[in-house]
């Protein structure tokens, strides 16, 4: 009976030992997942933290690319490899010796961009003290005449550039014919016999080179003829007069602006077929659109 006592008191100390035993194990278990898990979100960070800086080197090369003519190739092959790291970055899952790796690549390609950027800079300076000391010296009239044709041109060329890029700009344009109620609602309808009014609508584009304020807009209709729809406003321009279906004053702020523009007509103009939409910022052609009535 002491026997079987002490056999009884040894199997539930060993059950507690194995209980114990347990216990510490799914609480190890618990924390080392916390902790790889853990581990992982660190990786990943620091992955995404590795792909911005690459990103970053990238917008500085561009910038100087567009900025210096002098090591142009020599830029753009630094550039490339930036970019085939960054492709490896992305295709590969983040892990110690990955990211290793990578910062020590990050730190070679930093030192190489600090290298090539002095030399850019070392040459441009020589390149403007020459420039500065060639107009300073020079005598020969064949040279100077050059010269100022060439910054003639490309100031010409500049000024060109960002008058384009300073005009308005429209997405989004389409033409319909619509019916206009009594009541001021306007309802769409493509039937030649219904039709009262052409309206043409768009969203003129954000443009912070554009000059804000008031614009002149204008539209013009053409059917299936070839004969202009709407009121026939002449309108001189610069270049002539220009003669429009419809127009309208709106107030651009450099930012989105939704516009809709009804031009009138008559009976005798509407017929079957596919009409032509032209609009225009005072005497700029800005977009081109089509319908049709049935």
């Amino acid at each position: 009976m002491a026997t079987e006592t002490k056999n009884n008191k040894a199997l539930k100390i060993l059950a507690g030992v194995l209980a114990v035993a347990l216990i510490a194990l799914a609480i190890y278990t618990i924390s080392f997942y916390n902790e790889q898990k853990e581990n992982r979100q660190i990786l990943q960070t620091e992955k995404t933290a590795i792909e911005n800086e690459l990103n970053d080197l990238i917008v500085k090369y561009d910038e100087a690319i567009e900025e210096n003519e002098v090591m142009d190739q020599n830029m753009v092959e630094a550039r490339e490899r930036i970019t085939r790291l960054l492709d490896s970055v992305k295709d590969n899952e983040a892990n110690i010796a990955l990211i290793a790796r990578f910062r020590r690549e990050i730190g070679n390609l930093r030192a190489e961009k600090d290298r090539l950027f002095r030399v850019v800079d070392s040459l441009s300076a020589q390149n403007r003290q020459l420039t500065t000391s060639l107009d300073s010296t020079s005598t020969q009239l064949e040279e100077r005449t050059r010269l100022s044709d060439s910054l003639q041109n490309t100031n010409l060329t500049l000024a060109n550039k960002v008058n384009r890029a300073s005009r308005l700009q429209i997405t989004g344009l389409r033409g319909e014919g619509v019916i206009v109620r009594n009541s001021g609602k306007i309802v769409e309808n493509d039937r030649t016999r219904r039709v009262d009014q052409i309206r043409a609508c768009f969203t003129i584009s954000s443009n912070d080179l554009a000059e804000p304020g008031e614009k002149d807009l204008y539209i013009q209709v053409y059917n299936p003829e070839n004969e202009l729809v709407g009121d026939q406003i002449a309108v001189q321009h610069e270049g002539g007069v220009m003669v429009y279906s419809a127009s309208s004053k709106v107030f651009y702020e450099n930012e989105e602006l939704d516009v809709c523009m009804l031009a009138n007509t008559a009976e005798e103009k509407l017929i079957e077929g596919e009409y032509k939409v032209y609009v225009y910022s005072g005497p700029y052609l800005i977009g081109t659109s089509s319908f049709s009535l049935r």
